[in-house]
């Protein structure tokens, strides 16, 4: 895994460095956007992608998380540390979107995509996206820092044992190993990958299935009743009928965005 440098926050700009005598432009380790979305840079590495936690079925669809196979991730990426919030989805200029609580939930797949499309119009940058499947679990084990199933969920979870049946506020839980909340419960996220089953043979900047009909969303949430939901390993998915996904309560998303 490549060296993770410590630079000054410095927004969104690159930063001149010099290596052996040469200038090399590095993208700044974190930034905020004019939207208030702060984001962390995720350097490129391997990790075993999947898990052996047994994750009952519950409302919605789970999909097999194993076998266990070989990810490299080979380019850098940004990554929220919290969820987008509601006031954050309004500000950006979507419809819809829950009247509770932040972050914003009860949207689809379409709408989240439709979010992403905004903020790219507005910050002119066109860079923002949803993670992959691979990169969100490379993120919430921390590259291989964390483990699967959180020891104690309460410290860094909303779900059903704690959150008082509402989503919360980001970044009042502990936070992984490279700063990121609430990648385990609040909402679960959706993800830019269709659904397929996993290989056993090693992969490098997996990108899921071309074709399908189902849409992936990770991380669980105040919804989830078993703590394995919030394994980073978990996987759900749902029918996409129509190139339309349904709303689901409590699914909302966190951006990425290449640098």
């Amino acid at each position: 895994m490549l060296k993770r440098l410590t630079l000054p926050l410095v927004g969104a700009a690159a930063v001149l460095i010099t290596l052996g005598g040469q200038q090399s432009q590095q993208p700044p380790r974190e930034f905020t956007n004019s939207f208030g979305m702060k984001f962390v840079l995720i350097d490129p590495g391997s990790f075993p992608m999947g898990g052996s936690v047994d994750i009952p079925l519950k409302s919605f669809r789970v999909g097999p998380n194993v076998p266990v196979h070989d990810v490299t991730l080979s380019k850098s990426y940004y990554l929220q540390t919290t969820e987008v919030t509601l006031a954050q989805w309004r500000a950006v200029g979507v419809a819809g979107g829950s009247k509770s609580d932040e972050p914003v939930q009860t949207i689809s797949w379409e709408w989240a995509q439709e979010f992403v499309k905004r903020l790219n119009q507005k910050e002119h940058d066109f860079r923002y996206r949803l993670p992959t499947e691979a990169e969100w679990e490379y993120a919430c084990r921390a590259g291989g820092q964390e483990p699967d199933l959180a020891p104690n969920v309460d410290d860094v979870a909303w779900w059903w044992g704690n959150a008082g049946k509402k989503a919360h506020l980001g970044g009042q839980k502990k936070p992984n190993a490279w700063g990121l909340y609430d990648m385990r419960g609040n909402v679960w996220e959706w993800v830019q990958d269709r659904y397929g089953p996993y290989s056993a043979e090693a992969q490098v900047d997996p990108q899921g299935p071309s074709s399908g009909g189902e849409r992936l969303f990770r991380g669980g949430s105040i919804g989830a009743r078993d703590p394995t939901d919030m394994a980073c390993s978990c996987r759900r998915h749902t029918k996409q009928t129509d190139e339309f996904t349904p709303r689901f309560a409590v699914i909302g998303l966190r951006c990425a965005r290449t640098p």
